[in-house]
């Protein structure tokens, strides 16, 4: 092996030294931030840190994203080739097919919780006095009887009680809940949640670009 060759050999493994977890974390397709796992955001505001995981990154395709100024951290594609855009594209839509029934279930807890603004990251919610106020109001009860219903949670049950832990439970499996004490029903939003908000802001961007497209080819096709 050569000088350079040893010297790169180390530099990766230097960058694995302390920060294998972490990677490893990312390329599980984890989202971290202050709430899912509090050392390894801290680690992330780092700069030095950030380009050591990088550089270990860069060899395998792959980059260091960020979203909501820094708050939550993910693992992204470096260059696209073929299949990284049908990766991409099948997680997109994943993501858009989920957009309904989160946004419906964002909704229906600011509504129910009597909140001035979205749920965002770190904000804590108590299932059983958000259960209480659901199951109070026939508005409510319906609402989460309509979203437990669509693919993403899949519920067959009649009951507001079964419907309420199916939605949270599916929640915390996709990673945009978590529950710190399992003897307690207290559930708190996690970074995800601000990447989804970056996401729906794209597809309404987007959106518009494209009618704004339409309409001008419409106007350049009046006026010829």
């Amino acid at each position: 092996m050569s000088e350079l060759a040893s010297m790169s050999h180390e530099s990766t493994e230097s960058v694995m030294v302390g920060t294998s977890a972490l990677i490893e974390a990312l390329l599980k397709g984890s989202f971290i931030c202050r709430t899912t796992n509090e050392d390894n955001w801290r680690a992330l505001q780092n700069q030095a840190t950030r380009d050591r995981i990088e550089q270990y990154l860069n060899q395998i395709n792959r980059t260091l994203a960020s979203a909501a100024e820094g708050e939550v951290y993910f693992c992204g594609y470096l260059e696209l080739g073929d299949n990284e855009r049908k990766v991409i594209s099948s997680q997109f839509r994943d993501i858009c097919q989920s957009l309904t029934p989160l946004v419906e279930w964002l909704v229906l807890v600011q509504e129910a919780s009597g909140a001035d603004a979205p749920l965002t990251q770190g904000a804590p919610i108590r299932l059983t006095e958000l259960q209480t106020r659901i199951e109070d109001t026939p508005a409510f009860r319906e609402q989460l009887s309509q979203l437990s219903q669509y693919r993403l949670f899949g519920s067959t049950s009649s009951a507001a009680d079964n419907q309420i832990k199916l939605v949270f439970k599916r929640l915390q499996e996709l990673g945009y809940l978590i529950r710190p004490n399992k003897d307690k029903q207290i559930y708190i939003a996690t970074g995800k949640l601000d990447y989804l908000y970056e996401v729906i802001r794209f597809i309404d961007e987007t959106e518009a670009l494209s009618l704004e497209a339409q309409a001008e080819t419409i106007t350049q096709q009046e006026l010829v």
